[in-house]
C-alpha cells in the first residue's frame, strides 16, 4: 500500500487577523530612531510572519502606549485595540511580553473576559503563551482561577477592615441617617435635624392606638 500525505492549502485556514500592542512605562528613551515600543513591535510582526501558513495577518495600525504604567487600563493605545475588538476587526491579539498588555491579574481577568467575548485569542511571543492552543487555554485558566482567588481574598480583608471599624465607632461612609452629621469619621447629633427626628417620633408614638 502507498502512503499518502494530504498538504492543505494555505487558503483552507481562516485568515486571522493580527493586532500588535506595546507598552513602555516610562517616557525615557521614547524620542529615539528606534525605542522600546519599536524593539517590541518588530519581535510581534516577525512572530505573525512566521505563522503566515496558518493564515495569521498583521492589522498594520499600531496600538502603542509610551510613558504609562500596565497598573491602569485608563491607556489610550489599550482602549483603542479594545474598541477595535468589540467592532469585530481583530483576531489575535500579540504582545512582547505579558506584563506589556497589563501588570494587574484583575485588569488581565477583564481584558481576557473582552477577548472571549469576542471570540479574540492572544498570544505573548517571548513566554509561550498562545491561547490559539488548548495548552495556552489551560495556562489561561489557572492563571484567572488566581485572579478570582485575588478578588475574592481582597473582597473579605475589605469586610472585616469595615467591621472592626464599624465596632469602633468609625463612620465608614453612607448616606448619614437623618439628625446626625459625619465629623472626623464619626456620627455626632445633628442639633436641626435631630428636632425633625424627635418630632416624627412624638407624632408616630402618639398615634399608636392605645390597646396595640
Amino acid at each position: 500500500m502507498v502512503r499518502t500525505e494530504v498538504l492543505w492549502p494555505m487558503s483552507e485556514f481562516k485568515k486571522l487577523r493580527c493586532a500588535v500592542y506595546t507598552r513602555k512605562s516610562s517616557e525615557e528613551g521614547l524620542d529615539q530612531t528606534f525605542n522600546s515600543l519599536d524593539a517590541q513591535r518588530e519581535a510581534c510582526v516577525a512572530f505573525i510572519a512566521s505563522q503566515a501558513s496558518l493564515g495569521w495577518k498583521l492589522v498594520p495600525e499600531p496600538f502603542d502606549d509610551g510613558g504609562i504604567s500596565g497598573g491602569t487600563l485608563e491607556r489610550l493605545g489599550i482602549q483603542r485595540l479594545l474598541q477595535h475588538i468589540r467592532d469585530g476587526r481583530i483576531d489575535v491579539v500579540v504582545v512582547y511580553k505579558i506584563d506589556r498588555l497589563t501588570r494587574s491579574l484583575m485588569d488581565f481577568a477583564k481584558l481576557i473576559d473582552v477577548f472571549d467575548g469576542h471570540s479574540v485569542s492572544f498570544v505573548s511571543v517571548t513566554q509561550q503563551f498562545n491561547t490559539t492552543t488548548s495548552m495556552g487555554r489551560l495556562t489561561l485558566n489557572v492563571l484567572l482561577s488566581f485572579a478570582q482567588f485575588e478578588r475574592e481574598v481582597t473582597a473579605e480583608c475589605i469586610r472585616d477592615k469595615v467591621a472592626a471599624s464599624k465596632k469602633k465607632g468609625i463612620w465608614m461612609g453612607g448616606v448619614v441617617p437623618l439628625g446626625y452629621c459625619a465629623q472626623d469619621r464619626k456620627l455626632v447629633i445633628d442639633e436641626d435635624g435631630a428636632v425633625t427626628v424627635r418630632q416624627i417620633f412624638n407624632v408616630t408614638w402618639n398615634s399608636v392606638p392605645l390597646n396595640h
